[in-house]
C-alpha cells in the first residue's frame, strides 16, 4: 500500500469517527437537557462578561463559582456585605442556569444581610436588592424555573407582607410609593393599562412592564381568579408570581417537582389569607395615612382555596392543619363581615360555618365551652367578650367605647356602612352584658350606649385634646352638626408624605 493511499484512507476514517462522534454528541446533549444537567445552547441577550465567562471557562466554571461562594460566606461572616455582594454577583454570572444559586443569593440578601441593619431604610434597600435579583436577573436566564417563582413570591409574602420584620411597615409604605408611581393613590384600573388611551397612562404602562415586570393582562387574570386584590399591596404581588410560576409549570411539566408545586400554591393561599386579613387601604386624608383593613370581598375566594389547598394535600397530617386553619379563616369571616354590617352575607357564612364543621365549637378557642346553637348576634358578641372578662364592667365598657370610636371614625372617612357595623356591635356588646348581670344592675350597671355616644364624641370634638380640625369639621358635617370655627393657620413646611400605619382595622 502506498503512502498516499495510505493517507487517504487515515483521513476517511477519521472524517467517519467525527461523524460518528458528532451523533453521539447530540445524544448526550438531548440527555443533558431532559435531565437540566447543564445548558448547550448558547445565551440569549447576555452581557458580554457572562457570553465570556460561560464559553471561555468551559467546566471549570463550577469549581471557581464554588471557590468564590467559601470566599463570600467569610466575608459575610465578617460582616463585609458589599464584598460578599460582588462575589455574589460573581458566582451568579458564573452559573447563570442554576436557579439555586438565584435563590440563595436573594433569600441572603433579602433575610440573612438585612436585619444586620438597624436603620429601616437600610434593610429595605437589601430586600429590595433581593426580589429585584430574582425578578430582573434570575428570571431572565431561567423563565422556566418554579424554584425562582416561589423565592420570588416568598419574599412579598413572608418579608414584606408579614408582620414578623419590626421593619415591615417600612416596607409596605415604600412599596406602595413605588406602586403609586404606575397607579397612583387610587383603586388600581388595570383595564386603562391594557388599553391605554393617553400618554400619561402609556408612561404609567412603560413602568410597569419594564421596570416592574408585571403583564397588566396577568394582572387582570389574577385579579378575576383570586380577587378582587389591592395592588398597592405586596401580598398581591405574592400572588401574581406565585400564579405566573403555576402557569410556567403546566407550560414545562417534564421539569416541575411536586414540592415545588405545592410550595408555589401554599404561597397563593396564604397570600389570599393575608389579603383577607388586611388586604384593602383605608386612605384617612387628614392624617395622610393609609390604614389596614379587611378584604370582604374575597372571603370566597378564600374559603374555596382552602378547599383546594385540601384537596390537593396528601399528607394526613397537613390536611387536618388546613381542616383547622379553614374553619378559623370561617370564624373570623363571619365576624369580620358582621362588623361590617354585611348582615346578609355573614348569617350565609355562618351558616355554612355550622354545616361545615358542626361537631366543632363556633368560636375561637377550643377550650371555651360555648353552645353551638347560638344565633349570629350572640356569637359576635362572643367574639367580642373572648379577649375581656365578661364579669368586667370597666373592659366591657372599654370595649363598647372602642367600637363608638371606630364608628365615628369611619363615619368620616366615608365608610358609613362599616360605621354602622360598629355602632349596631357596640349596642349588641351591652345587651348581652346585662342580661348577665341581671339582678346587680346598680353595682355594675353601663350607662346606655346613647349616653355613651355622646361622651365620646364629646371627646373627639374636643378642640384640645380631641381629632384634628379637619376630621372634626368632616364629622360635624357627616352629623348634621353647626361647624366649629377655623383655628388660626400657622406656619407650616409641606404636608407630609402619605405613610402607613399598622393599626387593626377591628378588634381582632
Amino acid at each position: 500500500m502506498t503512502s498516499r493511499l495510505k493517507k487517504i484512507l487515515l483521513l476517511l476514517l477519521a472524517a467517519g469517527l467525527l461523524a460518528g462522534v458528532s451523533q453521539v454528541q447530540k445524544a448526550l446533549n438531548r440527555d443533558r437537557e431532559r435531565l437540566g444537567l447543564t445548558r448547550v445552547e448558547p445565551l440569549k441577550n447576555a452581557p458580554p462578561v457572562l457570553a465570556f465567562t460561560t464559553v471561555a471557562l468551559g467546566g471549570f466554571r463550577g469549581l471557581v463559582a464554588n471557590a468564590l461562594w467559601i470566599r463570600a460566606n467569610e466575608l459575610q461572616d465578617e460582616d463585609k456585605f458589599f464584598e460578599a455582594m460582588q462575589l455574589a454577583d460573581w458566582i451568579t454570572k458564573l452559573e447563570p442556569h442554576f436557579p439555586q444559586v438565584w435563590a440563595y443569593m436573594a433569600w441572603n440578601m433579602a433575610y440573612n444581610i438585612s436585619v444586620k441593619f438597624k436603620d429601616a431604610a437600610d434593610r429595605w434597600r437589601w430586600v429590595r436588592a433581593g426580589f429585584e435579583l430574582l425578578r430582573d436577573e434570575g428570571l431572565r436566564y431561567n423563565p422556566n424555573e418554579t424554584l425562582i417563582y416561589r423565592e420570588l413570591a416568598w419574599i412579598f409574602q413572608h418579608k414584606m407582607g408579614a408582620n414578623l420584620d419590626d421593619a415591615n411597615v417600612v416596607y409596605k409604605q415604600e412599596w406602595l410609593k413605588e406602586m403609586a408611581r404606575v397607579f397612583g393613590r387610587k383603586t388600581p384600573d388595570l383595564d386603562e393599562l391594557i388599553t391605554p388611551t393617553t400618554d400619561d397612562a402609556r408612561q404609567r404602562l412603560a413602568i410597569l412592564t419594564n421596570e416592574f415586570k408585571l403583564d397588566p393582562q396577568f394582572m387582570k387574570q389574577v385579579d378575576e381568579l383570586y380577587g378582587p386584590l389591592e395592588w398597592r399591596l405586596p401580598e398581591a404581588h405574592a400572588i401574581y408570581w406565585g400564579a405566573l410560576g403555576l402557569k410556567k409549570a403546566r407550560e414545562n411539566p417534564t421539569k416541575v417537582k411536586a414540592e415545588d408545586l405545592m410550595q408555589l400554591r401554599r404561597v397563593i393561599y396564604q397570600s389570599m389569607q393575608l389579603s383577607f386579613y388586611r388586604g384593602r387601604l383605608v386612605a384617612d386624608p387628614f392624617a395622610k395615612i393609609f390604614e389596614f383593613g379587611p378584604n370582604l370581598d374575597i372571603v370566597p375566594k378564600v374559603s374555596d382555596a382552602y378547599e383546594n389547598m385540601y384537596a390537593e394535600e396528601i399528607s394526613p397530617g397537613q390536611k387536618d392543619g388546613i381542616l383547622k386553619a379553614h374553619r378559623n379563616f370561617l370564624r373570623d369571616a363571619v365576624y369580620f363581615l358582621y362588623e361590617g354590617d354585611r348582615l346578609a352575607d355573614a348569617a350565609r357564612w355562618y351558616r355554612y360555618l355550622g354545616e361545615k364543621y358542626p361537631d366543632k365549637i363556633l368560636v375561637a378557642g377550643d377550650t371555651n365551652s360555648f353552645p353551638r346553637n347560638l344565633s349570629l348576634d350572640e356569637y359576635a358578641v362572643a367574639r367580642v367578650v373572648e379577649d375581656v372578662s365578661e364579669s368586667s364592667r370597666d373592659r366591657i365598657k372599654a370595649a363598647i367605647e372602642g367600637k363608638i370610636v371606630k364608628a365615628y371614625r369611619f363615619l368620616v372617612l366615608g365608610e358609613d356602612r362599616a360605621a354602622a357595623g360598629y355602632r349596631g356591635l357596640a349596642r349588641r356588646i351591652r345587651e348581652s352584658y346585662m342580661r348577665k348581670i341581671e339582678g346587680s344592675e346598680k353595682r355594675l350597671l353601663i350607662a346606655p350606649v346613647e349616653d355613651i355616644e355622646k361622651e365620646t364624641l364629646g371627646r373627639l370634638l374636643d378642640p384640645e385634646h380631641g381629632m384634628p380640625f379637619e376630621m372634626r369639621a368632616g364629622l360635624r358635617a357627616k352629623l348634621g352638626m353647626p361647624p366649629e370655627s377655623a383655628p388660626v393657620p400657622a406656619a407650616t413646611n409641606a404636608p407630609p408624605a402619605v405613610t402607613m400605619t399598622n393599626a387593626p382595622a377591628s378588634n381582632r
